[in-house]
């Protein structure tokens, strides 16, 4: 489903290689989770997807993983802003703001966090539709 849906993106798109499977599995260990299914789905379709100014539309796994705990475990960042542990980072815009859905609940949307305000803001019914959006210029931060 995913391949055919990352074909007809819009714009500028760049998508990575498929996911190695051990990436996935290291990702969800650092997070201390799984995964949602449409997110590995996507990973296993494209490592990451670039948008045209090199912004992470879609994060690699690794990154995912990496991102999160750092976010999560710092300390700094605990006394500035209302937990992370709720959000799933995915990607960013490219402006300090970034992409998640939601860990820990069954359910399909995405949300931008505002780095400036640390306000969680609904952007997306899903993650294929965010990525169009973002794409078609919908979402704009």
């Amino acid at each position: 489903m995913w391949t055919k849906t990352l074909r007809a993106l819009p714009g500028t798109a760049v998508l990575g290689s498929p996911a190695p499977e051990a990436a996935l599995s290291r990702c969800a260990a650092a997070l201390g989770h799984p995964l949602p299914a449409d997110l590995i789905a996507l990973l296993r379709a494209s490592d990451g997807i670039e948008g045209e100014y090199g912004d992470g539309l879609v994060w690699p796994a690794e990154c995912i993983g990496t991102e999160n705990r750092r976010l999560r475990d710092d300390a700094e960042l605990a006394s500035l802003y209302m937990p992370f542990d709720p959000l799933l980072f995915f990607g960013d815009a490219g402006n300090g703001d970034l992409f998640a859905l939601l860990s820990g609940i069954d359910r399909p949307d995405v949300f931008v966090w505002d780095h400036e305000t640390d306000s969680r803001t609904w952007v997306a019914p899903s993650l294929a539709t965010c990525l169009d959006w973002r794409l078609t210029g919908r979402i704009e931060l």
